[in-house]
C-alpha cells in the first residue's frame, strides 16, 4: 500500500485548534476554517477525540458531512473515550500539557488503550464525525508527555489492546492503515522494534521541525523506511513559534528558542521567504514523510499555509541555515545543497 498515493497530496488539516485549544473559538470560526481548507484543495484532515473531548471531531464532521465521502482522506484516534460524565476541563490531568484544551467540552476524558476501548472510541467517532469509515487510526499519546514513567506500562496494553484490534481492522478492510500518534520518538522506535507490530503510517508531532528534528532524523525516518511506514509530521511549527507564536511544546518558549527563532527569521528575511515556507518544505523533503499538517483555526491561516508550501526557496537559504547550524548537516532539503 502507498500512503503517498492514498493522501493524494502533501498539505493536510490538523484539527487540534477546532478543540478550543489555547482558547474558545465560535462555531462559525471553525466552520469557516474547514470550509477554507477544503476550498484550498485540501483532502486529508486529522482529528482525535481528546481534542476538546470530541469538539474538534464534532466540528470536523459538521462540515465533511456535506462532501462526497469518497472525496477526501479521514483519520483519528484511539485511546480516549469519552464519557457522558462532566469535570472541569480545566483540572484534568494532562501530564505536560496543562490546560491544553481547558475551553473544550466538559465531557470526562477517559485514557483506555484496550481492546474494548479502542472499538468503543472508534463507534464514538464515527458518531461525532458524522460518516461511515475512517482511512487511518492512529493510537494517541502513549509517550513520556502524557504518562512519565508509567508510559512502557500504557504501550503494553496498546500493544495487547489496539494494536491487535486495529491490524484486525485493516486485516478485514475496516482501514487502510494505522500506527501511533504521539509527541516523542521513543514509542515509534519502540513499535517498529516488536516483530508483531507492522503499522502503516505513523503521526509524529513536533519531532520532525526545523527547531527540533535530529533524534527523529537518526533513529525514526530510517526506520519508518526499512519497515515501509510513512511519516505525517504534525505541528510543523512547533506548537506555533515559528508561525509567529509563543508557544513551544504547548508551553511559553524558552529564551533560547526565541533567540533560535529569531536567528532563523533574520536569515528568512534575507531571502524574502516566510519561516512556514522553510517550516513546511523542510518536513515534507524527507523521503519518510507523507503528509504534513499544521493546525488552523482561523480561515486565513489557510491561505498562509497554502501559500507557504508553494514558495519557491532559494537554495542560498538552505546554505546559509547550514553554515549557521541550524539544521542538521544530513538532513534531506528540498534542493541540492553544495
Amino acid at each position: 500500500m502507498n500512503i503517498k498515493d492514498i493522501l493524494k497530496g502533501q498539505l493536510g488539516f490538523g484539527t487540534a485548534p477546532l478543540g478550543n485549544m489555547y482558547r474558545n473559538i465560535s462555531e462559525e470560526e471553525a466552520s469557516a476554517t474547514v470550509e477554507a481548507a477544503w476550498d484550498s484543495g485540501i483532502r486529508y484532515f486529522d482529528s482525535a477525540p481528546f481534542y476538546g473531548a470530541g469538539l474538534a471531531e464534532m466540528r470536523l464532521g459538521e462540515v465533511l458531512s456535506r462532501k462526497n465521502r469518497d472525496d477526501y482522506v479521514l483519520s483519528t484516534k484511539v485511546g480516549r473515550v469519552i464519557s457522558d460524565e462532566l469535570e472541569d476541563p480545566s483540572a484534568r490531568d494532562l501530564g505536560e500539557k496543562g490546560g491544553l484544551f481547558e475551553f473544550g467540552r466538559k465531557n470526562k476524558i477517559i485514557n483506555d488503550y484496550s481492546a474494548d476501548a479502542t472499538l468503543r472510541s472508534i463507534e464514538q467517532s464515527l458518531d461525532r464525525l458524522k460518516t461511515d469509515r475512517l482511512d487511518f487510526v492512529y493510537i494517541h499519546d502513549i509517550a513520556q508527555d502524557f504518562y512519565g514513567d508509567e508510559w512502557i506500562a500504557q504501550f503494553e496494553v496498546a500493544r495487547t489492546g489496539a494494536f491487535r484490534v486495529l491490524t484486525r481492522l485493516r486485516e478485514e478492510g475496516v482501514i487502510k492503515g494505522w500506527g501511533l500518534g504521539v509527541n516523542r520518538v521513543e514509542p515509534i522506535e519502540l513499535m517498529l522494534d516488536l516483530e508483531e507490530a507492522k503499522p502503516d503510517v505513523s503521526l509524529l508531532a513536533g519531532r520532525y521541525t526545523l527547531l527540533d528534528h535530529e533524534r527523529a532524523l537518526q533513529r525514526v525516518m530510517p526506520a519508518a523506511l526499512k519497515h515501509n511506514m510513512a511519516v505525517i509530521v504534525g505541528g510543523p511549527y512547533s506548537s506555533g513559534v515559528l508561525a509567529g507564536g509563543t508557544h513551544f511544546e504547548y508551553q511559553k518558549a524558552s529564551p533560547e528558542i526565541m533567540h533560535k527563532v529569531e536567528k532563523i527569521k533574520n536569515i528568512a528575511d534575507r531571502h524574502q521567504i516566510s519561516i512556514k515556507a522553510a517550516a513546511l518544505q523542510f518536513s515534507l523533503a524527507n523521503p519518510a514523510v507523507a503528509a504534513v499538517i499544521p493546525g488552523a483555526s482561523r480561515p486565513d491561516r489557510i491561505a498562509e499555509d497554502k501559500a507557504a508550501l508553494e514558495t519557491v526557496i532559494p537554495a542560498a537559504f538552505w546554505e546559509e541555515m547550514r553554515e549557521q547550524q541550524l539544521i542538521a548537516p544530513h538532513a534531506p532539503l528540498p534542493i541540492t545543497v553544495k
